[in-house]
């Protein structure tokens, strides 16, 4: 069964561990509940999530997320159908990104506007191979 595969980036406002372990566990139970899985990749400077499900439900969290004030400057940088989940056993997963995402310089700099989507899902597929 098709799905719908949506990455987006945001700014943080507010970030700390307990917003961010708040955002994991409302995101955890919720996700479960319409049939969502996908990873949370986040600093300080960042946040980059990958959802995927059900096209309706991903659009009614996604229109949640974009009007949460815990995050600032929402973009879409993919939005497509799938015939596959990339993250099939997490509700949520979440990844620190400290090493290997892009320096907060190159965010910093713009570098979300000139990526392509390969290069977007190239991140997701590094860390769903991740343990």
């Amino acid at each position: 069964m098709a799905m719908q595969q949506l990455i987006y980036a945001s700014r943080p406002f507010g970030y700390d561990s307990s917003v961010l372990a708040g955002i994991l566990s409302q995101a955890r139970v919720k996700n479960k509940q319409n049939d969502i899985t996908g990873a949370l990749i986040c600093r300080a400077d960042i946040y980059l999530q990958l959802i995927e499900g059900p096209a309706e439900k991903i659009e009614t969290v996604f229109d949640k997320i974009s009007r949460d004030d815990r995050h600032l400057e929402v973009v879409v940088l993919v939005r497509e159908q799938v015939e596959d989940r990339l993250f099939p056993e997490w509700e949520m997963k979440h990844d620190p990104a400290n090493s290997w995402l892009w320096s907060p310089d190159e965010i910093h700099d713009g570098i979300l506007q000139t990526v392509s989507a390969d290069q977007v899902r190239a991140v997701f597929i590094r860390s769903s191979e991740a343990s």
